[in-house]
Formats: structure tokens, C-alpha cells, sequence
């Protein structure tokens, strides 16, 4: 879910079609709703697989089979559309498109995986192309900006390599591949202070790059198996990561990779940080409040919802004193501020 300007955004699929839903966030009710994208069924569940972007009075969305979308927060008018894997001649990697497309000033940023460029920039008013880049397959992650000016990158982590491009022209300035896996590479890179962490698991791990000053280049500071995100990134609060390693809920220092604690009490799944505290919401419905701490795992408290057909692995969001928690059919929403 996104949430913003009183309403709650996100996407769905009903029979044989996705959709982008807005619902009021103070009742639940439905606001509109428009559609966007065919359906997508894979065994390990339906429909489509990222978060609605909001940027001002308009919301960009990726269906499952890459069908994007600029539409109208108020209204859910339709602006533009276009099939990003058809117009770059890439192919829908085997669980679907499921990036959430980036806004960076006057561009939109997502990755086809096509031949005819695996990350584009467009025109985030009209949905022209701005640049086109690189030639390889689209992984499950979300490209992330950092710096200004002339030095301005979005790293972008596609089903080869992570990539570092230039913001302006699509340039190649640097790829990695030790963190890559032959199967999905799906967390989000973090970014703080000239250096980028990235992570995937079946068995692979994570990596600290410094980005050099002046060239843009990466240089790897550490590799190692102690972070390996599956279908969840890790957040970062202070000077240590939080994540689940595989099935693991893993502190990491972030400079030096140093484990500091893992505990597996909470179950696998997701994490969200909101004033001190981590909101790790299991795969199976199980809601756990932890002290976002490097000293040890400390659960303050914990509930669960009923527990979907498939597997949550939608990560818990914060917004304006409420918690939101998704399964396949259902959105629960709590009041976690004071009263």
C-alpha cells in the first residue's frame, strides 16, 4: 500500500483483470477503482506484485505483465499507459513484473529487461522516452537515486547485475554481480553516505559498495552470507541493518557486515521501522513488535490476523498512527499512536 493525501492506494486482480484501487483511509471505503493490466496467476499466488508510486495528483503503477500506468490520484483517470515489456521487447520474468517505478524530478524510472533497453527513463507527464539502457532480463527489485548534479546515479538491480547509471544520460558507470542468483534477485539496494548495500538469498548473500568520488564508480568494501534477503529488504536505522536473512531476523552492522543478532522468533517475513521500533509481519499473519536495537531481540508484543490461501509477503505499512497489513484478499488496518 501507498498512502497519501487521505487515501490509501494500492492494486489487485479480479477474475481476468488487475487494477489500481484508491480507499479512503479514514473508513476503508472505495474511493475508485481503474483497471490496468491482464491477469497474472502463478502458483504461488494471483495478481499483480508492486506498489503504486504517488507522486502529487498522480500515481504510476506496474501491473504483473508490465503494463504501466499514470493515472489521476483524485480521480483514477487514466492519463497514459503502455506495456513496458512489449514497447522494449523484454520478457515478464516467471513471477511477474513487480517493481515499484521510481520518481526522480521530471522522470519516471522502471525496468523492462529488454532488448531494447533492460531500464528506461521517461517523461513522467507523457510517458516519452528520455533514455534507454543496458541489455539484459528484469529481476523483482526496485531502482533507488542518490547525489546531485552531474553525479546523480540510480542503481538498479536486474536479473544480471546491479547496475550504477547516470541519472542524466542512462550511462553505464559500474555493475556488480557477486549478489546475484539464477533465480530472483528482489530487494530494494539501500543507499547512506556513499555507500550502496545490496542482497539476494538462495544461498548467494550481500555486499557493501563505496561509491568513489569524482568517477561514480563502486568498489566492494565487503561481501558475505550473513544478510541474505529473500523476498523482503532490509531497513536501515542508525549504523545496523535489519532484515531477514533467509528465515531469519538479522541485525547487521552496516559498515562492516558484522552480525550483531539473529533471532527467529517472529517467523519469516517482513519488516517495516517506524520511532524506535520494528514491525515484523510474518509470512503466515503474525504481527511482532521488536525494539530496533544492535543490543539484542527484544519483542515488546505481538497479535495475528487470519492467515491467507497463500503466503503474505506484503511488507507492513505506517502511516498517520495507523498500521496497514495485507494478505492475498484482505487489509486489516490498527491504531498503533498514543491516545
Amino acid at each position: 500500500m501507498a498512502v497519501a493525501k487521505g487515501r490509501i492506494f494500492t492494486q489487485g486482480q479480479r477474475g481476468d483483470q488487475e487494477f489500481v484501487l484508491a480507499l479512503d483511509e479514514a473508513t476503508g471505503k472505495r474511493v475508485w477503482e481503474t483497471p490496468a493490466g491482464g491477469s497474472f496467476r502463478e502458483r504461488r499466488g494471483h495478481g499483480p506484485r508492486g506498489t503504486p508510486t504517488v507522486d502529487e495528483d498522480r500515481l504510476y503503477a506496474l501491473s504483473a505483465d508490465g503494463t504501466l500506468v499514470c493515472l489521476e490520484t483524485a480521480t483514477g483517470k487514466k492519463i497514459w499507459e503502455q506495456n513496458i515489456v512489449q514497447k522494449y521487447r523484454g520478457d515478464v520474468p516467471h513471477w511477474g513484473i513487480s517493481e515499484s517505478p521510481l520518481v526522480d524530478g521530471d522522470k519516471l524510472i522502471v525496468t523492462p529487461g529488454g532488448s531494447d533497453g533492460a531500464v528506461v527513463a521517461l517523461e513522467k507527464r507523457t510517458g516519452k522516452l528520455i533514455w534507454k539502457s543496458q541489455r539484459e532480463g528484469a529481476a523483482y527489485s526496485s531502482p533507488v537515486a542518490f547525489g546531485a548534479g552531474n553525479a546523480r546515479q540510480y542503481v538498479v538491480f536486474t536479473a544480471e547485475n546491479v547496475l550504477g547509471l547516470s541519472a542524466s544520460t542512462g550511462e553505464l558507470l559500474w555493475r556488480y554481480n557477486k549478489v546475484v542468483n539464477g533465480t530472483a534477485n528482489i530487494a530494494t539496494p539501500i543507499y547512506r553516505d556513499g555507500h550502496v548495500f545490496v542482497s539476494s538469498d538462495y544461498g548467494t548473500g550481500c555486499a557493501l559498495l563505496r561509491i568513489e568520488p569524482g568517477t561514480g564508480k563502486a568498489s566492494e568494501v565487503y561481501f558475505n552470507r550473513d544478510m541474505k534477503n529473500h523476498y523482503s529488504s532490509s531497513v536501515l536505522v542508525g549504523k545496523h541493518l535489519y532484515g531477514f536473512s533467509s528465515q531469519i531476523l538479522t541485525a547487521m552492522d552496516f559498515l562492516s557486515g558484522q552480525v550483531a543478532w539473529r533471532d527467529r522468533s517472529a517467523g519469516k517475513g517482513s519488516v517495516t521501522y517506524a520511532e524506535g521500533h520494528l514491525y515484523v509481519f510474518s509470512e503466515r499473519g503474525n504481527m511482532a513488535l521488536v525494539e530496533a536495537t544492535p543490543d539484542a531481540y527484544r519483542e515488546k508484543g505481538s497479535f495475528s490476523i487470519p492467515p491467507g490461501s497463500f503466503n503474505t509477503w506484503t511488507p507492513p505499512v505506517i502511516a498517520n498512527g495507523k498500521l496497514y497489513l495485507r494478505e492475498q484478499d484482505n487489509l486489516y488496518c490498527y491504531h498503533i499512536s498514543a491516545r
